[in-house]
């Protein structure tokens, strides 16, 4: 029988690492981030050879450490158990079994060294007046720490003030640092490269599969070729594609030199996303069941970057079964650089059923729509719909036929569509109809604003503000359809209400909706952990029945929500109250959904 003998390894030692003096609170973590001493003392045990290997390794990270916060003439001494880890004649420390190695990492840093004189020279000399307006923004002055990342820092920030002056090549020709041990000051000079203004050449594209490059190079064209360079107008340029929804990245790629015309040539690089996408979405209220619906896209149709989106939707289900829910199904068609200008048409043909408390509708509906992009935050759209079908209540159906022209303002400075922290979102929108049956016309207003305020500056607390505005002028209300009408309440409007049921209700207390609308909201948004949020809400809201709207029936509802914060957004809970509650109006309403209220 063969016997085995196994080496066993030799515990680790145990060591404590201590840093002094303490003086310096910037000092201090700066020495923490770069020491193996301690990012590896729990992590990856050590033998006494290793260990004092380790010491010694930290001696040049912990001087660098002391030079990138302005001590260019300190130093750092390291001892294990009292003894000078530099000294030739130190020996690998033993294990105390019953207390851990004391390592003492011992600074001498001495006075931070500050930045003395500036100098900023041009090449070719005659540049000095260009340089003189980048370096008006310079970020450091005489005076400052002289700390390496500042004037990196600055370098790049001045270089980058040339560029967005419209010389793409600027460059740095020398940049010279002197250290003077006896003043304890670094004097700095530069001589920078402006190189010559530019405009854009003609773009190039690359990474497509299906997309026409074509149509996409004829859109940076449109933005860049001819144009003065600009690294915003460059980015402008290339979120623009991204915009067009194929593309999981767009990056853009500068020429290092200038063509024979003098002109910069850039090159976007492309990488398609999956052609088909195929998505979904809920929300439930108490007081009008579940919302269900969902969506196929084709996002590259002919090559041309088009979308096709074919969705449906199914709402009421619970409140007054399958057989009475509201049904909604559409088909969008939205095409880029339609007849090869900068506009997105937007073609759209669908039909409802809805059974509302309001009102009862079926409907076929169809629309075409032609979108400008006036700027990152700026559109406007506009374009004729069709709207044909039954309408009525009780089940008193009668046709109609409605013919609209509609126009649209929108602005939108906010980052998360679901969860936005600080920004403002505008939109104001006017419909002109004409009722064919009845010859009846009025036009439909709604403004919509909306505003956030990150109130501590790191999106943990939010306070969101909106407010709507809604008028339709033209004919009393009784003339205005059914479901053209303003109505509040529910979800998104006056949370605690029943939906609609805000405004003139008729005999048997059905909602007879207005001409007007007004609405306010405010909701304090508050994270708790990384995971969890709460929300605290108050809702107003007034149907009028005339046009001019009517600020002195507005009913509240208040209320507190909860948030579950995912990476796409927040899975949103509310429980509303209403302040002034109506005949048959509930005492309170759950609200559940994705994304923010509003």
């Amino acid at each position: 029988m063969a016997n085995h003998t196994f080496a066993q390894e030799p515990p680790g030692i145990a060591y404590r690492v201590e840093i002094t003096p303490k003086d310096d609170q910037a000092l201090i973590p700066a020495i923490e981030a770069v020491s193996q001493l301690i990012k590896l003392s729990e992590t990856a045990p050590t033998d006494g050879y290793g260990l004092l290997a380790r010491a010694r390794g930290d001696l040049p990270r912990i001087a660098e450490a002391l030079r990138a916060e302005a001590f260019w003439g300190g130093a750092a001494r390291i001892e294990i158990a009292g003894q000078d880890v530099t000294r030739p004649e130190a020996s690998p420390p033993a294990a105390e079994q019953a207390n851990p190695l004391p390592v003492a990492v011992i600074l001498a840093p001495g006075p931070r060294y500050r930045i003395g004189q500036i100098l900023i020279r041009a090449e070719p000399a005659q540049e000095d007046v260009l340089l003189e307006e980048a370096a008006a923004v310079l970020r450091l002055a005489e005076g400052d720490p002289a700390r390496p990342a500042d004037i990196l820092a600055a370098e790049e920030g001045l270089l980058r003030e040339l560029r967005r002056a419209g010389h793409p090549l600027a460059s740095v020709v020398v940049r010279e640092a002197v250290v003077d041990h006896d003043t304890k000051l670094m004097d700095i000079t530069w001589r920078i490269a402006p190189g010559p203004l530019a405009d854009f050449a003609r773009p190039s594209v690359a990474g497509t599969t299906r997309t026409n490059t074509a149509l996409l190079e004829r859109l940076a064209a449109r933005r860049l070729e001819g144009q003065p360079y600009s690294p915003e107008r460059l980015e402008r340029a290339r979120r623009a594609m991204m915009g067009l929804g194929v593309f999981s990245f767009v990056r853009a790629n500068e020429a290092p030199a200038l063509d024979q015309a003098g002109r910069l040539p850039v090159h976007f690089q492309v990488q398609e996303r999956p052609r088909h996408v195929v998505g979904g979405r809920f929300g439930y209220e108490t007081n009008y069941g579940l919302t269900a619906g969902g969506y196929w896209e084709d996002r590259n149709v002919f090559g041309g970057a088009e979308r096709l989106r074919l969705e449906g939707e199914v709402a009421r289900l619970g409140e007054t079964g399958v057989d009475n829910a509201t049904y909604r199904a559409f088909a969008t068609l939205r095409t880029p650089e339609f007849l090869g200008r900068d506009l997105q048409s937007v073609s759209q043909i669908g039909a409802v059923r809805e059974r509302l408390w309001a009102y009862d509708r079926d409907a076929a509906l169809a629309s075409f729509t032609l979108e400008h992009r006036l700027s990152d935050t700026m559109a406007i759209s506009g374009g004729p719909n069709y709207e044909e079908g039954r309408i009525g209540r009780y089940g008193d159906m009668n046709d109609f036929r409605l013919f609209g022209v509609m126009g649209t303002f929108r602005y939108d400075n906010t980052t998360n569509p679901l969860d936005p922290r600080q920004g403002q979102r505008f939109s104001f929108s006017a419909t002109p109809y004409y009722s064919a049956l009845d010859s009846n016309s009025f036009t439909r207003i709604l403004a919509i604003g909306t505003s956030y305020f990150d109130i501590l500056g790191n999106g943990d607390s939010v306070l969101a503000l909106r407010a709507a505005l809604g008028s339709a002028p033209g004919a009393d209300r009784d003339e205005i359809t059914l479901d053209k009408r303003f109505y509040a309440g529910g979800g998104g409007s006056v949370r605690g209400y029943t939906y609609q049921s805000i405004g003139p209700r008729d005999a048997a207390n059905r909602p007879l909706g207005g001409a007007s609308l007004v609405e306010a909201s405010a909701e304090w948004r508050q994270r708790l952990t990384r995971s969890w949020g709460m929300a605290a809400f108050l809702d107003a809201g007034s149907v009028g029945e005339e046009a001019k709207p009517d600020f002195t029936r507005l009913r509240a509802g208040t209320g507190l929500g909860i948030r579950y914060l995912t990476a796409i957004g927040p899975l949103r809970f509310d429980v509303g109250v209403p302040l002034d509650r109506q005949k048959d109006d509930p005492s309170f309403a759950i609200y559940i959904g994705f994304g923010q209220a509003f």
